[in-house]
């Protein structure tokens, strides 16, 4: 592969997008990048995640500066650019001209599992901290001057991991690697200074996990929540990649 490829997947948060991250870093070629608006975010909302102060500290804040560092040289003398993004972190009043220079890809799941994941810590969640409108705004963006990028549901990757990160590959026009199916156990370089709050998981994994299904039992606050989100899961869950058969 010559020409640079910069690959920004878009996620909702309490996703498999860490995992996934893990998947492209270990290819070998792929430099990656873990939510590089992270601070921009903290900071112009005000939301109180654990570790704040750090995030604001190992990060610029500035937008405009992060996303033209996202657009240009790939780092480390890399091939693909793997840049895991949360869709929450692009703000109404930001720009999506910077998306054009990306090669563009949606990681969606279940409103219902995530709800129930996310509310654990912020029992009393807003809707646009998960993600899902802003997801679906960023996909009409891509979709519009693109065409349809590609979407990806968690639950189809943990049910067949190989078949979906060939599906992916072949629609980015990359080589498929099986180094993208097991990694080392442990912490990474490129995560985010907030690992130590969230990614005790991906840390003790080797590869996805298996999937399980789960069916989670919901409040009442948690049924209305999920059921706000569902429309724009929906809507881009028709538009899901799918394993060669």
């Amino acid at each position: 592969m010559n020409v640079a490829l910069r690959i920004a997947m878009w996620s909702g948060p309490r996703n498999i997008s860490t995992a996934m991250m893990r998947a492209w870093e270990n290819r070998g070629d792929t430099a990656a990048t873990d939510e590089p608006l992270y601070a921009h975010y903290l900071l112009e909302t005000g939301v109180l995640h654990p570790g704040r102060e750090e995030v604001l500290a190992a990060q610029s804040s500035d937008w405009r500066a992060v996303t033209r560092t996202l657009t240009g040289p790939v780092p480390e003398g890399k091939t693909i650019w793997y840049q895991k993004h949360m869709t929450q972190h692009v703000l109404a009043d930001m720009s999506l001209a910077w998306l054009d220079g990306l090669r563009n890809c949606f990681l969606i799941r279940a409103p219902e599992a995530v709800v129930a994941s996310f509310t654990q810590n912020r029992p009393d969640a807003a809707l646009w901290e998960l993600g899902y409108e802003q997801q679906a705004r960023l996909f009409d963006y891509v979709a519009e001057r693109c065409g349809t990028p590609p979407v990806l549901d968690a639950e189809d990757v943990l049910r067949d991991p190989e078949g979906m990160l060939r599906a992916l590959c072949a629609r980015l026009d990359v080589e498929f690697s099986a180094r993208m199916l097991h990694w080392p156990a442990g912490p990474r370089a490129s995560d985010g200074v907030w690992a130590k709050h969230w990614y005790a998981a991906v840390e003790r994994s080797t590869g996805f996990e298996p999937y399980r299904p789960r069916e989670p039992k919901l409040t009442a606050f948690q049924m209305q929540l999920a059921e706000r989100c569902r429309p724009h899961y929906a809507r881009l869950h028709q538009h899901r990649i799918m394993a060669a058969s």
